[in-house]
């Protein structure tokens, strides 16, 4: 297999599929394409572009190709097994699956003015309303999971899965803008940033050498 991914620093979707890739223990080629340089144009007209119009991630199997994040972790659960990704209990599973298709297609306030940036850790800044509303959701969610099928594990669903890869970012970018959390999400928190695969990640990353200055500032304010 082969991951094509963008920046380590500031890639939030690339990080969702490389974490599955991961997860799956199957081994895969890693690929890293600066986002937004001087070639960037050029390279998504390429074939192994093409299936996903240019973004990022690009999981290629032979000749299947997935170019989705949920969609990468779909495919390689089917591949490996299910149970290292969904919780085998059917109402956690079915509580996973909604809260990983909620983070694929929700907060984008947060999205929007909080950009992944793993390398950065910015002073306090009171977040606008809308980002707020986001994160008081997202706090919702993670207490609801912890309380319900958290058990004695670490993370959302006791182990680590499809809902902790999709949130994984999330994380990142509390922590990067030092943003306001409920005092129980800390530890699920710390158990993310600490799992051997996200040490990984963000040791890449600090070590690329590509700066993208957009990403660089902190977040706009109303």
């Amino acid at each position: 297999m082969k991951l094509i991914i963008g920046n380590k620093a500031y890639s939030s979707w690339s990080l969702r599929g490389w974490l599955a890739c991961k997860q799956s223990d199957l081994l895969f080629e890693e690929a890293v394409v600066p986002l937004y340089d001087a070639e960037w144009d050029k390279r998504r007209e390429g074939d192994e572009f093409a299936p996903s119009s240019g973004k990022v991630p690009i999981l290629w199997d032979g000749d299947a190709v997935v170019w989705d994040s949920l969609a990468i972790v779909e495919y390689l659960a089917e591949k490996t097994s299910r149970d290292l990704f969904w919780p085998a209990d059917d109402a956690a599973r079915a509580m996973a699956r909604s809260m990983a298709a909620e983070m694929h297609s929700s907060f984008t306030a947060l999205r929007r003015k909080h950009s992944m940036n793993v390398r950065q850790i910015f002073p306090p800044a009171q977040p606008d309303a809308d980002v707020l509303a986001d994160l008081e959701r997202i706090m919702e969610l993670w207490a609801q999971a912890r309380a319900r099928f958290g058990g004695e594990g670490d993370f959302l669903f006791g182990a680590f899965g499809a809902a902790d890869i999709m949130y994984a970012p999330v994380v990142t970018r509390i922590v990067t803008y030092s943003l306001p959390i409920a005092r129980f999400a800390a530890p699920y928190m710390d158990a993310v940033l600490h799992h051997p695969f996200m040490q990984d990640w963000i040791a890449s990353a600090q070590e690329e050498e590509w700066v993208i200055e957009q990403f660089e500032q902190p977040a706009p304010t109303a």
